[in-house]
């Protein structure tokens, strides 16, 4: 998903440069409600559609793990450099941050995550996949991208250069580009976030595709939207020995497997049952024989709450569980939660305002009828850190069509992309970006002088 979100990024850009506006702050309502529906029939256009989904599928046919996405990099950092937007690189390892705009407030940010949807080793199905095209992910105002993020965003500056020299001749503000690394499970937001970049921004937009909506429609609800996401691993050890003589052995394997009965009544006898919480065993690696008892068995998983109160509170009884059940079976057990390499995701909160701000500009657009409430999940995503530090907004755009058969969900190996979303997803990004720069001139709460050097 990364690669729809870069190419909805570009994109949108490109529609900055092409499609000059006043800044007067006199702009009726009127003209202010025809710059999203100008920027989507920009983005329709074939020559420029065209373009995304070559982008697109060129990032694609090159698919990379987690701070490991250096080829995709460079098609970013060779794009910035062909439209002449000055850019800071390396940040976190294999980022790019790219600046537009006058160097004063109000600072609006475009974020798009560069590696695969799934970011680890694949085979067998997903081989197949991956050769006929099939990731993405999300966008920022700063907002976030996938795969085809990445090829709209690019898209999006390509096509928009003169809008750009608008942007920064005429507009007060700056939009800064995120192409952000590692946003599956590698926390790569936080990295960025530990970076700086977000630094003197005012306001953050991220989207992912959806294939629950039909094309043409978008989904989002002010407030708590995705859960805090943490993952756990622990090893109980025993000792091994020949199954036909159980009694000479302590069996890490009844014990993992008692563990795992006590962790679900975490959550359905200790939980709140109106605090939305899991706790998911999915992974257990133990033995290699039939008649061989291990010496230790590997257990991991996932748990999630809608509060950081439940969240830590969750973490400890997990903890405790695992090492107390497994000593009732005469076992030890480490637990590792690994939160360096693998930090925990807060809760995604939408805010407010930007609520509004997403309504009015998404309505205009596509019509208020095409605004569904999107309803929390225990999904996680990392857009959750840039949203945590700065009023953030998360969104969904919509990819089912009925006539191109089945889209499945985005972590199915079955996944693609429907590409007729490309032009939806850079022309939202491109009018959430103008309108918060044409409608908020004066309120930033950026202290007086902050400015981006790099312009």
């Amino acid at each position: 998903m990364a690669l729809f979100k870069w190419v909805t990024w570009i994109f949108t850009f490109h529609l900055f440069v092409s499609k000059p506006i006043s800044s007067n702050a006199s702009l009726s309502p009127h003209e202010l409600a025809q710059i999203p529906k100008n920027f989507l029939e920009s983005a329709k256009k074939p020559e420029i559609k065209d373009w995304m989904v070559g982008i697109r599928r060129k990032i694609h046919e090159n698919p990379e793990l987690g701070f490991e996405e250096f080829e995709t990099s460079n098609l970013v950092r060779d794009e910035l450099d062909q439209m002449g937007i000055p850019y800071k690189y390396p940040v976190a390892v294999t980022g790019v941050v790219g600046y537009i705009g006058t160097g004063g407030p109000p600072h609006v940010r475009l974020r798009g995550d560069v590696e695969p949807e799934r970011p680890q080793p694949v085979e067998d199905v997903l081989q197949v996949h991956i050769e006929e095209g099939n990731t993405e992910r999300v966008l920022q105002v700063g907002s976030q991208l996938g795969e085809a993020e990445k090829g709209e965003l690019i898209t999006f500056l390509r096509d928009n250069k003169d809008v750009f020299a608008w942007s920064t001749e005429e507009v007060s503000g700056i939009i800064v580009l995120v192409f952000q690394p590692a946003e599956e499970g590698g926390g790569g937001a936080k990295k960025m976030l530990d970076a700086g970049v977000l630094e003197n921004v005012d306001a953050i937009f991220g989207l992912h595709v959806s294939s629950k909506y039909p094309i043409g429609a978008v989904a989002a609800s002010p407030g708590a939207i995705l859960a805090g996401s943490g993952l756990f691993e622990a090893v109980i050890s025993g000792k091994g020995g020949h199954a036909a003589i159980p009694q000479h052995t302590i069996d890490p394997i009844l014990a993992a497997s008692n563990v795992i009965v006590s962790l679900q009544h975490l959550v359905s006898r200790e939980a709140d049952p109106l605090d939305s919480q899991v706790v998911t065993v999915a992974k257990f690696q133990g033995g290699g024989a039939f008649n061989v008892i291990p010496d230790s068995v590997t257990i991991g998983g996932t748990f999630r709450a809608f509060s950081k109160e439940s969240f830590f509170q969750l973490k400890q009884r997990i903890e405790e569980v695992i090492k107390k059940q497994a000593s009732v079976q005469r076992c030890n057990a480490t637990v590792i939660f690994n939160a360096n390499d693998r930090p925990f995701y807060p809760v995604t909160v939408n805010n407010k305002n930007l609520h509004k701000h997403f309504q009015n500009v998404a309505g205009g657009m596509l019509g208020v009828q095409n605004i569904k409430d999107f309803k929390p999940v225990m999904g996680a995503e990392d857009f959750s850190f840039f949203a945590e530090a700065i009023p953030g907004y998360f969104f969904y755009v919509g990819m089912k069509e009925e006539t191109k058969g089945q889209f499945e969900s985005g972590h199915s190996p079955y996944f693609r992309v429907n590409e007729d979303i490309l032009p939806y997803g850079a022309a939202l990004h491109a009018s959430l970006a103008t309108r918060y720069l044409l409608e908020n001139p004066l309120k930033s709460t950026l202290p007086k002088g902050s400015h981006h050097d790099e312009l």
